[in-house]
């Protein structure tokens, strides 16, 4: 036999065992698709994730990021994850709703977290975990809570009392519960794609919208937007999530070294967000295209009141336990 032949069977039966070295190996792919800019809180997360995955596993893992809706919409990623076509994703946590995980839309009910420290205590106690283990039987895996802040309201005319959203189109994400907020206010929802946001904003399709700062500014939501109140009336959040048959199929050691980077790129995220919508909505303010309004104490708690039956309503469809643990936790 040529020495040729022996080496080429040789190659062949080290590559098929475990004694290949690490480097040799092709890297482990994964696709990390979202629908937000990547000079959002999101995006800077994402590309912080990435860096630190990739120098923990020395290169044995591959981090491909696809912002702005490159590859996917709102409605086609989540199916897209469990399908296997991208291993990762950072979905609002209204998206869980309409896959038949409708405890996720607790996060959507307007005042429901008085405060970030509050939000915390229930994304980072056992009321977040048990939430995500709520999406192990779809075939996802939850890592963790990405933070965007609470909301500011837009729209072409003044918002500053309940009664100035009568008969609006409002474009919301695909939410019963923020659907069910845009009536309490007497306005009527329209559930949009995140990517078509702007474009119906510019041509008219809907009056007005619901973002944190952050995601108006940079989508230039404000552009085609002449008022913006400050309500912070309700939360923007996401979750770090995984195909789960990809996620237990990788070596532990993989895991253990995503996990701590997750766990890094998480605390990264939460540090900035804050700081990306103050500075989103002072740029909005220097641009002149928007006026912006912060409610009055008394104008928000009359926002409070119009809101306050939205919780009662959605009772049935999300839990009225999950409501009760959330209020329980947050009055802490």
């Amino acid at each position: 036999m040529h020495i040729k032949s022996m080496l080429a069977m040789l190659c062949m039966a080290i590559g098929a065992g475990a004694g290949v070295p690490a480097l040799a190996q092709a890297p482990i792919v994964i696709k990390f698709s979202h629908v937000v800019a990547p000079d959002t809180p999101k995006g800077q997360a994402a590309e912080r994730f990435k860096l630190l995955a990739e120098q923990a596993t020395r290169g044995r893992v591959k981090v491909e990021l696809y912002p702005n809706s490159q590859l996917y919409k709102d409605k086609e990623e989540l199916e897209a994850l469990q399908l296997g076509a991208v291993q990762m994703l950072a979905p609002s946590l209204a998206k869980f709703g309409p896959l038949g995980v409708k405890e996720f839309e607790v996060f959507d009910l307007p005042y429901i977290f008085p405060t970030k420290t509050a939000l915390y205590n229930v994304t980072e106690g056992d009321i977040g975990k048990n939430l995500l283990k709520k999406l192990e039987p779809k075939g996802i895996t939850g890592l963790a809570y990405w933070d965007n802040g609470f909301k500011v309201m837009s729209a072409n005319t003044p918002l500053h009392h309940p009664a100035d959203f009568k008969g609006l189109k409002m474009r919301i994400q695909s939410s019963n519960v923020l659907d069910e907020q845009m009536r309490a206010l007497g306005a009527n929802p329209q559930a949009l794609a995140f990517s078509e946001a702007y474009r119906a904003l510019q041509t008219g399709v809907v009056d007005g919208t619901e973002n944190p700062p952050s995601n108006m500014y940079t989508q230039k939501m404000h552009e085609v937007q002449k008022h913006l109140t400050v309500s912070n009336h309700g939360y923007l959040g996401y979750a770090v999530i995984v195909n789960k048959k990809f996620w237990d199929g990788l070596p532990s050691d993989i895991r253990n070294q995503l996990e701590k980077a997750m766990k890094e790129a998480t605390t990264f995220e939460k540090a900035i967000a804050q700081s990306d919508n103050d500075k989103a909505l002072e740029a909005i303010r220097k641009s002149g295209k928007t006026k912006i309004y912060t409610l009055s104490v008394q104008e928000q708690a009359e926002w409070r009141r119009a809101l306050a039956p939205v919780q009662k309503t959605m009772e049935k469809r999300i839990g009225k336990e999950w409501i009760s643990a959330i209020n329980r936790e947050t009055a802490k």
